[in-house]
Formats: C-alpha cells, structure tokens, sequence
C-alpha cells in the first residue's frame, strides 16, 4: 500500500469509529479511539494497510472499550463486544484478537493513562499510591510534606518513587 492510500484507509477507520462513538458512546471515546488510528498509521509496517476495514475498526473500539470497562454492566457507557461487531458486521472473535494485537503492540491495559477515559483517569485506584523503594504505599502513609511532593508533581504531570537511605 502506497503512503496516500495508507492515509486513505486511516481517514475511513476513523470516519467509522467516529460515527460509532457518536451515536452509541460519547467524544472521550472517539478522541481516543481517533488517537489510536493515528497511532497505528505512524507504524513502520501499518498493521491496518492488510484486512477489513470493518475488523480493524471494530478492533479498534474494542481495545479502547476492553481497558475502559466498556463491557462491564456496572460501568457507563455500557455495550456489548456483540453490539460493537454487530454495527460493524463482523465477527466477535476476529474483534477480539485484531483488538488483543493491538493493546500488545501499544501494552495497553487497564488505566494506560495514554488510553483512559477522563472518567478512568480520575478513579484510578492507584491515583492515592506512591512507590517508596520498590514497594507500594498509600499516599496517606508519607509525611505532609512528602504527600504535598507527591501531588504537585502529579498536577504537573510528573510522578516520584521514593528510595530510602541507610545511614
């Protein structure tokens, strides 16, 4: 596939992700899953350039969906993985491996903060640890001063692990 029509194929992934986001999710998601495409497209070997457009969008919205708990009831947006490869006519089990290739490729997992949700982002469970030589603690269990450290540096969107000194 030459360069244009690489772009071509991108340019129709993401007209389809965005037209699902729009009508069954919500526009963090289709920012994210416009983020992902663009990603996959700067690939040295685009993964996308082989197969159906359809599986790769599908995938897509998959991928992003399955490290935001799209698929779980008690979490909203809430859909199916039939719903997704129902809209886009494919199959749940090629959905799901093209989806497996692509968090593999990226190491996409649950709150990558590259790929969460803002909602994701602000229940983070681990938003209230701090590493503190290699182990991980609560936040709450460092002095004022260090809890202070911690939190401003993750406001300006750095993060700190303590080392302990002997004497």
């Amino acid at each position: 596939m030459t360069k244009p029509e690489i772009k071509q194929r991108e340019a129709e992934l993401l007209e389809m992700t965005g037209a699902f986001c729009r009508q069954n999710l919500n526009d963090d998601y289709l920012q994210l899953c416009e983020k992902l495409i663009k990603k996959l497209g700067r690939k040295r070997d685009v993964p996308f350039q082989r197969g159906k457009p359809e599986i790769w969008a599908a995938a897509v919205v998959h991928a992003i969906g399955s490290i935001n708990f799209l698929f779980d009831k008690s979490f909203e947006p809430y859909l199916t993985t039939d719903q997704i490869s129902e809209y886009f006519g494919t199959k749940n089990s090629t959905v799901s491996n093209k989806a497996r290739e692509i968090k593999d490729l990226f190491g996409m997992w649950h709150y990558c903060p590259e790929f969460s949700t803002q909602r994701m982002k602000e229940s983070n469970p681990f938003n209230e640890m701090v590493k503190v030589d290699g182990l991980i603690v609560p936040i709450d269990a460092l002095p004022d001063d260090l809890q202070q450290m911690v939190r401003e540096a993750r406001a300006n969107g750095g993060d700190i692990e303590f080392k302990i000194r002997q004497p």
